[in-house]
């Protein structure tokens, strides 16, 4: 069992999140505190979170939601009935954190608002992970981190200049949302600790991906600047960009002065040196179609490897465009524990992402894998809850609670 493997209490051991969350950012966001100890018990809806039907499948388990539900408790209860609601009343009152994130108003329909909420547990801390966020003209729009990047304006600098705005094939601004929530989550926490009191976090998809354009929103300000894609290529910045090899490209990075000149000796083209279109960062910005030719000539006969192993000799940021099937092989991620090995009840076992970050005192540590939706139902109303064997039975019957078959 690897180190990540063994269970530790973690930074967050004794801290207890409710997670009434579905798909992507906030699931991530509870699986980061997870990650970290804390107990997050999950409460999802009889038919699961939806994110269990998606991504690929394995012996029918969706591999998406083994990950990201990672280290959760899950009870499925049916909050449309009082029994249901009171039930999350009962778990939200020993709550640390309240984690959601749907559409602003739905909360607040089911009997769940801020204000009610932090009345009953005053120390509870409330993270709202939405797409326009909790107040503005916008907010109950629905909103997915895809159509907030376009609506933030980083869908229109994604991709090749000639081409229609693309996407990276990941939920990028999810997960960057993810980590701002639990941020945010942590900040409130350590607020608690001197005043006692929890407060409201508001965390909006498209904040986050407008958060990303910071160097933009000056120089649109100041000069009228309006950015458009440049496709691999940092804007004003060269040589930083893919270039060709004889099986596939590199990314190469040489942004500050030093590291330019060690390109170039590695290349041995040190007379760029001298080229005064070439000679500072700004320069090499304002003249990075002509560098970025030269250096795609110089990597082009070459395969990404030989073109990786001379710049990591000479010390210049260099990484081939790995697949996944690299990132299997290499070292570094088996050294840094980034693929790990977590038991499964039916898979036998399944390679997940690692613990990020990594902390030297207080590590993190993945101590199961996703359970299916209510595989927690029992055990959390009669340990957390007090509830007795004939109510859970009773509450089952009657399609307030949910379990699977075989729990």
């Amino acid at each position: 069992m690897s180190d990540t493997m063994k269970e530790t209490r973690g930074p967050l051991a004794g801290v207890r999140v409710i997670e009434l969350c579905n798909t992507f950012a906030g699931p991530a966001c509870g699986r980061l505190l997870a990650d970290f100890g804390a107990d997050v018990i999950k409460v999802e809806p009889p038919e699961g979170d939806p994110v269990r039907q998606m991504g690929m499948f394995s012996e029918g388990v969706s591999l998406q939601a083994i990950s990201i539900q990672r280290g959760k408790r899950s009870i499925a209860v049916d909050l449309k009935t009082p029994d249901g609601k009171r039930i999350l009343h009962e778990l939200l009152a020993k709550a640390d954190v309240m984690l959601e994130n749907n559409r602003p108003g739905v909360m607040e329909r089911l009997g769940f608002d801020y204000d009610s909420l932090h009345a009953a547990n005053p120390r509870l801390v409330m993270v709202r992970i939405s797409g326009y966020g909790q107040t503005g003209p916008y907010a109950s729009r629905p909103g997915y981190g895809a159509i907030c990047d376009a609506f933030a304006g980083v869908r229109d600098l994604t991709g090749d200049p000639d081409r229609p705005p693309s996407r990276v094939a990941l939920a990028t601004t999810d997960y960057l949302t993810a980590i701002y929530s639990a941020f945010g989550a942590m900040m409130a926490l350590f607020h608690r600790q001197s005043t006692g009191r929890g407060q409201l976090v508001d965390a909006a998809l498209y904040e986050t991906a407008f958060s990303m354009m910071e160097g933009f929103v000056p120089a649109f300000d100041k000069l009228g600047h309006v950015p458009a894609r440049q496709g691999p290529s940092l804007p004003n910045v060269a040589p930083n960009s893919l270039y060709p090899t004889t099986d596939g490209y590199v990314l190469i990075a040489a942004n500050n002065d030093a590291t330019f000149a060690r390109l170039l000796r590695a290349m041995g083209r040190e007379p760029l040196a001298v080229d005064p279109r070439f000679a500072s960062v700004r320069l090499r910005g304002q003249h990075a179609a002509e560098l970025d030719e030269a250096v795609a000539e110089w990597t082009r006969p070459h395969t990404g490897a030989e073109v990786e192993r001379r710049l990591i000799e000479a010390e210049v940021p260099c990484s081939r465009v790995f697949t996944l099937p690299d990132v299997f092989d290499d070292p570094h991620f088996k050294a840094r524990q980034m693929l790990i090995d977590v038991p499964h009840p039916v898979l036998g076992s399944a390679r997940q992402q690692g613990i990020v970050p990594k902390l030297s005192e207080t590590p993190g540590s993945v101590r199961w894998a996703g359970p299916e939706a209510g595989a927690d139902s029992t055990g959390i109303l009669a340990g957390e809850l007090g509830y007795s064997a004939e109510a859970i039975g009773e509450l089952i019957a009657r399609r307030v609670v949910f379990q699977p078959a075989c729990a």
